[in-house]
């Protein structure tokens, strides 16, 4: 049977040789399709650029369907479409331009405050008990639905279990 390469924009596999993936890679379905997944991470501000530069589609239009689809080289978008495509890039600069500022209630706010009560701690060897409570950083979700990895140690620490052997 041989080796067999899957490609994942396509969802199909085939047979793993030179002349194939070739042909598969440089065919034009392979091509369509990659594209459409790249366009799904595409910032607003270049969809809303590239479509105001496009005609609009008259099929489109009087129908409601286009047989190119996404192949189409005339906009799909109505005027409606626009706009809220125009309000979401103006309101993505603005928030880019007010939140240059880290929030409060982040991660980096709770490392800095772990960090400086793990000096003090250094510093005075008689900390208080409060000091010592395990805090989640505000924000975060419930902790019954946070991965293991970042639940917080039981009391006492993790048991070691005897003849534990790792790899």
């Amino acid at each position: 049977m041989g080796k067999r390469y899957f490609c994942d924009y396509c969802d199909r596999s085939f047979q793993d040789n030179l002349h194939n993936r070739k042909k598969h890679l440089n065919g034009v379905q392979h091509l369509r399709a990659k594209k459409a997944w790249y366009d799904l991470f595409r910032d607003a501000a270049a969809v809303l650029l590239e479509e105001q530069s496009k005609k609009p589609c008259r099929k489109f239009l009087q129908t409601g369907q286009c047989d190119f689809g996404f192949n189409c080289r005339f906009s799909h978008m109505t005027e409606d479409d626009l706009e809220k495509l125009n309000a979401q890039v103006q309101e993505e600069r603005r928030s880019k331009e007010e939140g240059a500022e880290v929030p409060a209630g982040t991660v980096e706010d709770w490392l800095e405050k772990r960090a400086k009560r793990l000096s003090l701690a250094q510093s005075n060897s008689s900390l208080t008990e409060k000091m010592l409570v395990f805090q989640y950083p505000p924000g975060w979700p419930p902790i019954q639905d946070l991965p293991p990895s970042l639940q917080a140690p039981p009391p006492g620490g993790w048991p070691v279990l005897p003849n534990l052997q790792w790899g």
